[in-house]
């Protein structure tokens, strides 16, 4: 990915509060496996049963403060991403969390803004590279912070595993064609 190139995503918000911990994302009952399409099935399973169900791949999470935080179990951001969801937009979130979804490449992005000006159902839009989120339709928008180039750079690989075995792969083919 080149520097400065727009990361755009686009899909329907599902809203959550404050202080969504790993345990609310998913239940330790179900992280006896690392299958994230297993995963997927219980995702929010005790607060919003129906979520896993009706949750489309493209969708957006639009939160308030602390996403993510409480065990540091890296079956919650993996569950989420299996499940569809393209991007956590939340006041602030777990560092931990943090850390492990951009790992696995699940775009996080930190806004003051969101959770009060977006709500359930709407279509919006996040420019990762600029922080601009925008409702499809209405067109009111939020500011977030921009995801720098290096951390984008391990989104478009599938994260941060994915992009050294690409980057490995990349220096092997440019050393043989010397």
């Amino acid at each position: 990915m080149k520097v400065g190139t727009k990361m755009l995503i686009r899909g329907r918000v599902w809203k959550f509060g404050d202080d969504v911990d790993t345990d609310l994302i998913i239940p330790a009952r179900y992280c006896n496996t690392s299958d994230g399409a297993e995963l997927a099935k219980h995702v929010f399973a005790d607060i919003r049963p129906d979520f896993a169900g009706a949750v489309a791949v493209g969708d957006i999470i639009v939160a308030g403060r602390n996403f993510g935080c409480g065990s540091s179990r890296e079956h919650a951001p993996l569950a989420l991403r299996e499940a569809g969801i393209r991007a956590v937009i939340a006041r602030s979130f777990a560092r931990i969390f943090y850390r492990s979804a951009f790992n696995i490449g699940l775009p996080l992005v930190e806004s003051g803004e969101a959770a009060e000006r977006f709500r359930e159902g709407e279509k919006i839009s996040v420019d990762l590279s600029t922080g601009k989120i925008e409702n499809v339709v209405s067109h009111g928008t939020a500011s977030a912070q921009p995801i720098p180039d290096f951390m984008r750079r391990l989104i478009r690989s599938g994260g941060l595993v994915e992009h050294v075995r690409r980057n490995k792969l990349k220096k092997k083919t440019e050393k043989r064609q010397r």
